[in-house]
């Protein structure tokens, strides 16, 4: 019987780069990559949990390349990115995870310092990320590019304004990306986690957990940073070739329930 499709569902030797990868769903994505089969680039400031990753990864039998740099700094972010192209000779995925919070409002006396961050991070880290790769995207075969945003890009939380206009801004980006390189064949998605166990939601009284997931998500409970790796997996598959522009909110019914 004739298969009905020959699009590749496996990233088996791609060389995907995965940022903010020491923890959370960056540390869970890097490790389902590398059990997928591809060369793993884990890029993060926070070099002891980078290690560890790498460590991990290897002793389950994949291949990683680790680069510390700080991703609020343009020049830090360009010189990892081009490590990689250098270290594997292309670029197939660009997962842009790192993330970070430092709560604050309007007429705090940190906005400005948390304005700044924010932005650095989570935003123009993305922007400065895709360019240092595209050369290297450009010459792959099934080229992907993935923003981790966040369900704060479509509504927003008390004392969190600077981080939810971040994750507001990569939205756009991956829109205007998507429309940019489209004509190239480089799709350009955008993940939109909820309620995940992080490093960011590690301070959160379980008591705390369990009741907002009671009254706010569908499935009455928070997520796990695998389960948004898996998100992020389908839409860097080689099969996830007409999906581009795409928001994908993984965020167990938050968004949908009205009470």
């Amino acid at each position: 019987m004739t298969r009905l499709t020959s699009l590749s569902r496996s990233i088996a030797g791609s060389v995907a780069i995965v940022t903010g990868a020491a923890s959370g769903m960056g540390r869970a994505t890097a490790h389902l990559f590398a059990d997928e089969g591809a060369r793993v680039a884990i890029i993060d400031l926070n070099a002891q949990g980078l290690e560890q990753v790498a460590g991990e990864i290897r002793g389950a039998g994949g291949e990683v390349f680790s680069q510390v740099a700080d991703l609020s700094s343009r020049d830090a972010v360009t010189r990892a990115v081009t490590a990689v192209a250098d270290h594997f000779g292309a670029i197939d995925i660009l997962v842009n995870n790192a993330g970070l919070v430092v709560p604050t409002t309007v007429d705090a006396d940190n906005f400005a310092e948390s304005w700044d961050l924010s932005m650095a991070v989570m935003i123009e880290a993305q922007a400065w990320a895709v360019r240092a790769a595209l050369p290297s995207l450009r010459a792959s075969a099934a080229p992907r590019i993935v923003n981790i945003a966040s369900t704060e890009a479509l509504g927003a939380t008390r004392y969190n304004s600077t981080y939810a206009v971040a994750k507001h801004a990569s939205v756009g980006l991956t829109r205007a990306l998507a429309v940019d390189l489209g004509k190239e064949g480089i799709t350009v998605n955008c993940v939109c986690p909820g309620p995940i166990r992080t490093g960011i939601t590690d301070g959160i009284p379980e008591e705390d957990k369990a009741t907002f997931a009671n009254r706010r998500t569908v499935l009455r409970r928070y997520g796990d940073p695998e389960e948004v790796a898996h998100a992020t997996l389908g839409l860097v598959l080689p099969a996830s070739s007409f999906i581009t522009g795409a928001t994908l909110v993984v965020d167990g019914g938050v968004t949908i329930r009205n009470a």
